[in-house]
Order: structure tokens, then sequence, then C-alpha cells
């Protein structure tokens, strides 16, 4: 017979075990959980959870505190009515009572429970045969009564790896050998603290694994694994391996979980719980390709066992997605952040790593609206502040990315990222001296960081500081010799320069001055000139070639990937099927086509992509891209000859729609128009190719050859003439003019130099693209030719004196 002071216990117990955030009540998400938990063998649908927690909330409304939920005595008036057997849902949690003096320990085990709850594995097995005594001395994993230690035998392979730690540890405790490293300053990026103990991340042990204490270990160790191997069953060696793994992880000696985990996974293939530990420890040893493979292999596990995984799922999607992150395919990393999100809503980790992610790719909207879930669940998650002040800065609203910046360092004083990206966003909203401030802050938490140092010395520079900038350069250069250091060096010596030549006309920062022309004032010289308007197009499509690295991706590797890889058809409802793909997949065939990419680099690349091409191609943002239409665009700006990027793209459309009459060596006109403007749209947006169909005509469904749409790229109004001269820029932008510099920016001339023939001063090509000219020139109108190397401009001047002895010069 159950006494109501027992019973009252129990009931007390349970509501603790299932208050997460400890608020004094069970809102529908915590008593959803305790249903669940209390049910292990059925299997509820989300219809029937809404339902009971309906009924509960409707009845027992006396009993709710606002949003805290059912409070503690209304669980126990639930139980006292009947709704529930206090004594089968205690035993079904595995719960045991403990003597009045245990239970401030028992309390602090709830805690550190709660705090990782999301990262639990609540797996439907026999309870823990094991005496109370044990469940003290070891971690709370073991204790939980679904996803612990099962058999008795497994204990004593726990007791004797403890002793074996803790012989290591002290050992190399004397010895010096170990240390630890504190992250508590530095934005956590990205694994997450459900993953293990707090320690993880707050601080990283670092054991000594060269020395012969440390060999003995692992030798001991050895025989651990051989007990557990000769157990009586499969279940029990499984139970053995997994038991030593999750020991040895939490005292992040990863390399031997590993050796345990996988060992599990050969035991129990099927069973989820090894693969997700593997693909832990492959992550911590910094091996993400590995890590990847096993979070897939869980994953693939998780669907085929139906419900019996479905806890899990979220965090195995969190953990691939991650994974993801660290081989730069962040997009692909976004789609399981995503997923994750979806099936546990309160996960708000999920939430800040998609904002994250998104931010990432340049999706500034849609991070910003992931990162102010993330902040609604939990306030006080300060690297979701600092993420969601740097996405809300990508869109222009400064003010409140300071607001958000300043709560993320209020929340963390040392916070590195939020300081040095504070530090960035007064820079360029000019406040040159605060930036400095902050700078300064950074340097306080992080003594040797040169970024920091550098952008002091710039951010004092601006503020007029000169003397302050030129220690503060100095202070950097010691720190490293990056050559970012001599740019601003460099600067520093100019505006020195310009101060001892007397007042200019520039801005009082030490800018060199200028004048900018109209353009119908800058005329040319020769056909080889380029016109300045044509210049400043190619210049801008030239950058983007220099982000994404595409120059070094030969055309034919599109060919390639049409010829090699299946993409299946998609029915738009209007018109024929087309070869469209998800953002994921593409970033992954564009993947394979930037492989020589380093992980970092390949993001900044997807990101340029995403936001010139990308949001042109998916205008519906319905999330899917015509694969065929994708590759055209993207052909003009490869390597190779204009006329093979030509074909590659005309072949591109060919191989995107499946015609009726089978043609597959022409294109329907209207196909090539729309080709066209999208073309123009996305590299040349300011030459009105929204008006290109209206001014062709009506709809047009006749057919076109290669040859015919050749004529219509090439057109130098309606069409992608520009190719020309961006050619031009491909081949010669890195060729310099010996020690000649531009009489707008004092830069040495890179790239083609554009002499004015009557003034003699020279441009480079981005200050003549901008219409910029010294002051000291005040011509009504300006004549330049244009010089691809310097050896042209030496056989010109070599022209102008054979012409000037024998008299026919003209000028």
């Amino acid at each position: 017979m159950v006494t109501r002071g027992s019973r009252s216990e129990k009931v007390r117990r349970i509501f603790q075990q299932f208050d997460f955030n400890r608020d004094g009540g069970l809102n529908r998400e915590e008593m959803s959980a305790l249903v669940v938990a209390v049910n292990p063998r059925v299997k509820f649908s989300d219809e029937q959870i809404t339902a009971i927690l309906d009924e509960v909330f409707r009845t027992y409304g006396e009993f709710i505190d606002g949003e805290k939920g059912l409070t503690y005595d209304g669980l126990l008036r639930t139980y006292d009515d009947g709704a529930g057997d206090v004594d089968r849902d205690f035993e079904a949690l595995g719960i045991e009572l403990k003597p009045e003096d245990d239970m401030e320990a028992a309390s602090s085990l709830a805690l550190e429970e709660a705090s990782t709850s999301s990262a639990m594995e609540r797996v439907s097995s026999a309870g823990v045969g094991t005496g109370q005594q044990k469940k003290h001395r070891t971690a709370a994993w073991a204790a939980s009564p679904n996803h612990g230690i099962i058999f008795d035998d497994t204990w004593k392979l726990v007791d004797d790896l403890e002793i074996l730690i803790k012989r290591l540890k002290s050992k190399q405790s004397k010895d010096g050998k170990t240390k630890g490293e504190n992250f508590d300053a530095y934005s956590d990026p990205g694994w997450s603290r459900e993953l293990g103990p707090s320690s993880e991340i707050d601080k990283r042990i670092v054991w000594e694994e060269t020395g012969h204490d440390y060999a003995i270990f692992v030798k001991e160790l050895s025989a651990l694994r051989s007990r557990a191997d000769g157990s009586r069953s499969r279940e029990e060696a499984f139970d053995g391996h997994m038991a030593l793994g999750r020991v040895l992880y939490d005292q992040q000696l990863f390399k031997e979980s590993l050796v345990c985990f996988k060992r599990a996974s050969e035991l129990q293939p099927t069973d989820v719980r090894p693969h997700f530990r593997s693909g832990n420890c492959y992550h911590v040893l910094g091996n993400h390709t590995e890590a990847k493979s096993e979070f897939i292999s869980a994953l693939d596990a998780a669907e085929a066992g139906g419900n019996q995984w479905g806890y899990l799922l979220p965090q195995i999607h969190v953990n691939l997605g991650i994974a993801l992150e660290f081989e730069g395919m962040v997009i692909s990393a976004c789609e399981h952040y995503r997923e994750a999100a979806i099936l546990c809503p309160t996960h708000f980790r999920a939430l800040k790593l998609l904002g994250s992610a998104l931010l990432g790719v340049g999706e500034y909207k849609a991070a910003v609206k992931a990162l102010e879930e993330a902040i609604y669940m939990k306030n006080d998650y300060a690297d979701a502040h600092c993420d969601l002040a740097s996405a809300l800065h990508a869109i222009g609203d400064d003010e409140n990315a300071i607001k958000e910046f300043q709560k993320a360092i209020d929340l963390k004083p040392g916070h590195v990222d939020a300081l040095y990206n504070l530090g960035g966003l007064y820079m360029d909203m000019g406040r040159y001296q605060r930036a400095s401030e902050v700078y300064t802050r950074v340097l306080g938490v992080w003594p040797n960081h040169w970024r920091a140092q550098l952008n002091k010395g710039v951010s004092l520079l601006g503020a007029g500081e000169t003397e302050e900038a030129k220690k503060a350069l100095k202070e950097a250069l010691k720190m490293t010799n990056r050559i970012e250091l001599y740019d601003a060096i460099s600067h520093l010596k100019q505006l020195h320069k310009k101060k001892m030549q007397g007042k200019g006309n520039g801005n009082g920062n030490g800018d060199v001055a200028f004048v900018v022309v109209e353009p119908t004032r800058f005329k040319t010289v020769g056909e080889k000139t380029t016109l300045r308007q044509e210049l400043a197009t190619a210049l801008n499509i030239r950058g983007f070639q220099r982000t994404t690295r595409l120059t070094r991706c030969d055309v034919d590797l599109l060919k390639k990937e049409m010829n090699e890889n299946e993409t299946p058809l998609s029915y738009s409802g209007s018109g024929p099927p087309e070869k469209s793909i998800r953002k994921a997949s593409l970033e992954v065939v564009l993947r394979r086509l930037l492989s020589f990419l380093k992980p970092e680099t390949f993001v900044g690349a997807v990101k340029a992509i995403n936001l010139k091409i990308l949001t042109v191609l998916d205008e519906s943002e319905s999330g899917r891209v015509d694969l065929g239409m994708f590759f055209a665009i993207l052909a003009p700006i490869c390597g190779g000859t204009t006329h093979k990027r030509k074909q590659v793209a005309f072949d591109s459309l060919v191989w995107r729609t499946v015609h009726e009459h089978g043609a597959n060596e022409q294109i329907t006109k209207i196909d090539a128009l729309r080709y066209i403007k999208l073309l123009r749209a996305i590299y040349i947006p300011t030459q009105g190719a929204s008006e290109l169909l209206e001014i062709h005509g009506e709809i047009d469904t006749s057919m076109v050859s290669f040859t015919e749409f050749v004529a219509m790229f090439d057109d130098l109004d309606w069409g992608f003439g520009i190719i020309s001269t961006l050619l031009k820029l491909e081949t010669c932008d890195r060729n310099r003019h010996g020690k000649l510099s531009c009489g707008v920016c004092r830069y040495p001339i890179i790239g083609s130099r554009f002499k004015e023939m009557k003034s003699h001063f020279s441009l480079c090509s981005q200050c003549y693209s901008e219409g910029k000219v010294p002051p000291s020139f005040k011509n009504e109108e300006y004549r330049f030719k244009e010089y691809a190397k310097e050896s042209d401009a030496v056989k010109d001047k070599c022209m102008w004196f054979s012409k000037s002895s024998s008299g026919t010069v003209t000028d």
C-alpha cells in the first residue's frame, strides 16, 4: 500500500524530471514529453498528443499558471483523479526514491540532465540492474533508465575504466602533462553543448599521448575491450563497448572512445547510437568527412527504425549540418538545421545554427527571422544576438545591429566576435574613434589578434590620429607579415606625403583629390580603347569571377556534368518539363566544379553565386533552380575560349528541356531571348534588360540554331557583347607598367593603363571606369588611349619619334 506521503513524493519527482526550464510548471512541450515517456510502447500521433493536452489543460484549468503550465498540485490532482497510475509511471521512468539526505544530490543531477535534454537518448529498454550507489559515482547518462547501462558486468568494466583514467590523470598531472584550454571568450563554433558535458566547450583537456604512462593506459584499456568482447551475448558486448566509449568521451579521450563506438556499431549495425557517437568523436578530432559519413549512417538507421529513434533525429540533423558546414556545404547544412527545427520546434540551437548558416550564404532576411526565433526561446543566447546583429547590419539596420551586439557583450563581456564585428560596424558608419575603442577591448581579451590590431590602426587613421595609428600598425607588424599591413602602411605614407604638399581638395582624411567627369567628355583614341561605361560593367563581372574563382573552372566541366550526371525532370504545369534541382543539390554540383577551393573559400563563392545568380533564377523563392539555365548563365564567365563558352551555353539550353518534336541541335527563339534577358539582368543589371522581350516583339516559337544564337549573344546593345572586354581583362589585368602609378589613386597601375593624350597623365582601370581625373587638369574633354601592356606604349612612343623625325606628326 502506497502512503499519501510516498505517493506525493513520487509525483514531485516526476514533476521535477519534466520541468526542464525549472519555472515551477509543465508547459505543453514538457507535458507532451511526460505523456510519451510514461507510455513507451504507445506510438502517439501529433493529433492524439494535442487532444490529450487540450483535455488536461481544460479540465485542470484552475491549476494552470499562465505560460508556465500545469503546477505540481495540478499534476498531483490528475493522479488523485485516476488520470494516471503513479506507481506504473514511476517504474516506467526508472526513478527510485532516495533518502532525504540524498535529495540535494538528486536535484543537482536533474538539473544537469535538463540542461542536456535535447541530446539525451530516450530508448525504451530494460531497467538498470544496479545499486543506487553506482549511479552516484558515474555520469548522468549511465543512471538513465532508457539509454544507460543495462548489464551488471558492464558496471564492472566502467568501474575498472574509471580507476585507469584516475591513475593516468594523476600521473600526467604530477608530471604537468595535462592542460586545459578555456574557450569561453570566443563564439561557439556551432558544436552544440547538447553533445556532451559542458566541459567539452568550456574547458578542453589535452592528454599527453606519446608518453610511457599513456601507452600503459592504452594496453590496459585494450584488455577491458577484450573483456567486453567476451561477454555472454552480443547485446551485453554492445552494452559494454557503448559504456566504455561514453566514459572515455566524457573524459575527452576521443580517439579511444571512437574505437569503442566503432566496435559497437559492428556488433549492432542498425543501432543509431554508435554511429551518432562515432560522428561526434570524428568531429572533435577534426575529421569532418568521416563525421558526416557517420551522421548519414545514423540518419539512415533512424529513418529505417521508425519511431524508435524519433527522439534522436533532431540532434542527428543538427550534427550532420555542422559537419557539412565544416566542409563548406552551408546550403546543405541549412536543410538539416531546418529539418531539426521542424521535428523539434523548441530546439533553439537548431534555429540559431540555421540563422547563422543563412547569414553565411547571404539570405539575410531569413537569417534575421531564424535568429529572432532562437532568441525568443533563449533570450540569454549571446552567440545568437551576435549573429543577429551581423544580419541586421547586412540589411542596413545599423542602429538595431549595435543594440544586438551590445546585448551579446552584456551577456558575455569578453565575446571577441561581438566586439570585433561591432568595431567593423562602427568603421562602416564612419565612427572611427568609437571603433578604435572597441578594437582595444578585443585586444584586451585576445592580445595577439592581429586583425584587431590592424583595424585599430586603420580606425585611428580615419579619426585623424596619425601618430597613434602608426604605433598600432607597428604593433600589428610585429604579430604578422600579412600583405594587408603593408597596404595600410603604404596608405599612411601617402597621407604623410599629402600633408607635406599642403592642403588638397580631398575630404580631409588624406584621400587624394579628384574630379568626376561626365561620360560624354571621355573620348577614346584608337579602336582598341575600351569605353568607360563598358569597362565599368566588365570590371564588375571580373570582380565576381575573382570571388567565385570560376575562371579556374574550365567550361568543359559544365558539359561533363550534363553528360555524366542524371537530373530528374520536373513539371511546372506550363510548358515542357525542365531539369530543376534544389539549391542544396546545386551546391553539391558546385562543389564538384570548384573542388580546388578550400571550404571557407567555397562558402564565399557560394554566397556570391547565391546573391548574384540564384536570387534571379529562383525569383519565386521555391528553393529550386533550373539547372540547364544555371549552366548557361555560368558558361560565359568560366575558363575557356570565347567560342567554347558560347557553345556550352547553347548546349546547356538544348539540354535543359525535352521537346516533343525531338529537336536536339536547336532551341526555341523564346528560350534564347529569355536566356539573354536573364544573362543581362544578372551581369548587366543597369542597362534595361527587363525591356528586352517587349522590344523584340511578340512571342516567337520558331527554332534557333547555334549560328543564330551566337549572333544574338554577340549583339552589343541587346546581347552579351561585353564578353570581349571581359576576356581582355582576364588576360591582362595582372600586367604591371613598371613604376607608373595612377594619377588619381596613386597606386601602381596593374592591368590596362589609360593615358590621356593631351595632358599625359595615366589612370588605372578602376579610376578610368569611374570617370575620375586629377583636379589640376581641367579640360573640355579628355582623350584616352588604352595600353594593355607597357610594351605597347613603348612601340607607340617609338612610332611617335619616327613620325616626328620625318615631320609627319599631326597631333
